[in-house]
């Protein structure tokens, strides 16, 4: 006889019995399922609609024309002294240490310095101060061809290990490196044979920023050779770098439009400041400047930054700027793919470079073109209308960390699954797991299917950022078709996974119909699910017979729709 309560478990037959229902129509169910497709689906777009940012790439094709296709930088030398060139003079090389400290923290760093001396010149002569790109560089092993260069041409030069103290490149510290570069320009005015007013800096593509708090500090600084300058913010900069650069390589629209995401995000949410740092600072293009770009510099952006530069000197009184683009030359000058090494500098860079020095700290009058080299091109427009979004970097925190959580806790749970399964399997003792309707293995099919999905957008993303590196190093662009298809291909395996998905919904509706759960009204539910009067009644549970599985689901069941609401905030619903 059934009197509606639990039978005890001796074998795997359900644990309640259940009412007689007859199971719906394909109609039925495809009518249930179209309509939660139809919302999950609007959900996803909307999401993916709302973290878009408009980007506009106008104008394309930009260009600077080259006044002359000679490099050579030329001066009046009325009195017919005998300039020195590069290679005049043997070096000598020193070797010492310093300590700078961090201003904001009172932190300190040992630094390590090379100087490099003339031998055999008289009186005082000028210097040059070697300032890092961006990572991490030490003396010894930075600006050994250049400060060679400069050094038998008649100049001190020091080259010290770049100040980073506890910062990364996200977190680093401009105005305390500023204060540690105008401390090695100390150190060589503290030196005999060297002239404190004549030293000037050479900066590399990071370093520009950096260079335009030096400058403002140290009104002494008498001239700069800016090699690849970042002139527009961090954000802008690396904005048009990054989007210029997935174009290039032949990247899907859909991961062009992460871009715009990453660098739409509101750092100062997290304490970070140098994504919108003002390096626009009244004496930061004050003095004679000779720019150098190479013509494969996949990085800058070189007519809005010379033209930014040009406007800016002239704002402040300072028409003597210089700028040469060189053929085949990469973001640091160089020649070849710097990953295979032994790279050299562009044709007629150092000479270039180092008769302008010359010239310039002799007070000479410089007779060549101020523009010259190959044509300076750029292929976008600067993005200088992002900025950015608090709410939009907000959710995007928390959908990601969200996402991983419920990953986390839905794999512990899925171990713990196996194990309860393993020792049932051996023991045939305690409570098995076991989810009811077939909701296990599809489960696990739409679980492994997602995070496929899921590992394939993220081998899609880290093929690009592969081709980038490559191409910045150096390399020919070499496209690749996984980058491209492989985003239309995530596109229809997550609209096939979201329509799966409402199928899966489509069933529960289905079974909790079967059960009689549907019949009973959502207060009755409640009040029945709260007393425990549902459990104890005749319907079977719909999901699973343990606890535990149930929560398995949902827990699982929230991880998969959060990845999905990963893709969406990606754009992957609109691309």
């Amino acid at each position: 006889m059934n009197d509606g309560t639990p039978k005890a478990r001796t074998d795997r037959s359900p644990v309640y019995e259940e009412p007689s229902a007859q199971p719906w129509s394909v109609r039925r169910r495809l009518m249930t399922s179209l309509p939660i497709f139809i919302v999950l689906l609007g959900i996803l777009v909307t999401v993916s609609n709302w973290t878009n940012i408009p980007w506009d790439n106008e104008p394309t094709g930009q260009t600077m024309e080259s006044l002359s296709a000679d490099t050579s930088v030329t001066f009046a030398n009325p009195t017919g002294e005998t300039l020195p060139t590069r290679g005049t003079y043997e070096v000598e090389v020193i070797e010492d240490d310093m300590t700078v400290t961090r201003a904001s923290t009172g932190e300190t760093e040992d630094l390590h310095l090379v100087v490099r001396v003339p031998t055999g010149v008289s009186g005082k002569i000028p210097g040059v101060v070697f300032m890092h790109g961006a990572g991490y560089g030490l003396a010894k092993d930075w600006f050994v061809d250049v400060g060679d260069d400069l050094a038998s041409a008649g100049f001190a030069t020091i080259a010290i290990d770049k100040p980073v103290w506890s910062t990364n490149d996200v977190t680093r510290d401009y105005p305390a490196s500023a204060d540690a570069y105008e401390q090695a320009a100390e150190y060589l005015r503290a030196l005999p044979n060297v002239d404190g007013d004549r030293i000037g800096i050479y900066a590399t593509s990071e370093s520009t920023w950096i260079s335009a708090f030096l400058l403002q500090k140290d009104p002494r600084i008498a001239f700069q050779i800016l090699v690849s300058p970042m002139v527009h913010t961090p954000r802008h900069g690396l904005g048009f770098l990054a989007a210029q650069d997935f174009a290039l390589v032949g990247a899907h629209p859909g991961y062009q439009s992460i871009v715009r995401r990453v660098f739409s995000a509101d750092l100062t949410v997290f304490g970070l400041t140098n994504f919108d740092i003002d390096t626009d600072l009244p004496r930061a293009y004050a003095i004679p400047t000779f720019v150098a770009y190479g013509s494969k510099d996949v990085m800058t952006a070189q007519v809005e930054g010379a033209r930014v530069i040009f406007d800016r000197a002239h704002r402040a009184g300072n028409w003597d700027v210089t700028v040469r683009d060189y053929p085949v030359g990469n973001h640091v000058l160089r020649i070849g793919d710097e990953e295979q090494g032994d790279t050299k500098l562009a044709d007629h860079f150092e000479d270039d470079m180092v008769n302008w020095a010359v010239g310039k700290v002799r007070g000479l009058e410089q007779t060549d073109v101020r523009v010259a080299g190959t044509d300076i091109y750029q292929s976008i427009a600067v993005p200088q209308d992002l900025y950015g979004h608090r709410a939009l970097t907000v959710y995007m925190v928390a959908v990601h960390v969200l996402a991983v959580v419920l990953l986390l806790a839905s794999a512990v749970l899925a171990v713990v699954a196996l194990v309860r399964r393993i020792r049932y399997a051996v023991r045939r003792r305690g409570p098995r797991p076991g989810f009811l309707n077939g909701f296990g293995g599809v489960l696990a099919a739409l679980s492994f299917t997602t995070l496929a999905t899921l590992d394939l957008f993220a081998s899609g993303i880290g093929q690009v950022v592969m081709q980038i590196v490559s191409l910045v190093w150096g390399a020919a662009p070499d496209p690749i078709p996984m980058i491209y298809w492989s985003w239309p291909v995530i596109q229809t395996v997550t609209t096939a996974v979201v329509w799966a998905w409402s199928r899966v919904f489509a069933r529960l509706i289905e079974v909790a119909s079967m059960r009689g759960y549907t019949r009973l009204g959502l207060r009755e539910f409640v009040r029945q699910s709260r007393s425990g009067e549902l459990m104890r009644s005749v319907r079977r549970p719909v999901i699973a017979d343990t606890r535990f599985s149930r929560v398995q689901f949902w827990v699982t069941t929230s991880a998969m729709f959060c990845v999905l609401l990963v893709f969406a905030f990606w754009g992957m619903f609109i691309y």
